[in-house]
């Protein structure tokens, strides 16, 4: 049990890192879904090329150690904005996804949550 509570943190952000690697990549060739939500909202190209590099920025800072709470809080802020986005102007459904994209959001908030909850005690400012 000892083993999995100490492997258990790692494999977090690792999902999470690989979530947004998914998504960063989708989000740099200009898919037409990531297109179509960041021209919904109004800030196609930019908008889409800027989130695409915090994500990656958060994503980097999740693999070092002394940074997993900086990249824990940004990826929880940027999936609120998301998750807002998909309930106020995108909608759950994007392009016949069946909510994939909401669902993966909602994932990496949660997943994001948990991380920085097990590494609070490393906070900075609390």
């Amino acid at each position: 049990m000892s083993k999995i509570r100490e492997k258990l943190p790692l494999l977090l952000r690792i999902i999470v890192v690989l979530i947004l690697l998914q998504t960063l990549r989708l989000k740099f060739i200009a898919h037409p879904d990531y297109v179509y939500i960041f021209s919904k909202v109004g800030i196609e190209p930019y908008g889409r090329i800027l989130i695409g590099v915090t994500e990656l920025i958060a994503g980097v800072l999740l693999l070092i150690p002394k940074a997993i709470w900086i990249g824990a809080i940004v990826i929880i802020g940027v999936m609120v904005g998301a998750i807002l986005m998909h309930m106020t102007k995108i909608g759950i459904d994007v392009n016949g996804d069946k909510g994939i994209l909401f669902i993966t959001a909602l994932i990496t908030l949660k997943l994001s949550v948990i991380i920085l909850w097990i590494y609070q005690k490393e906070v900075k400012f609390f």
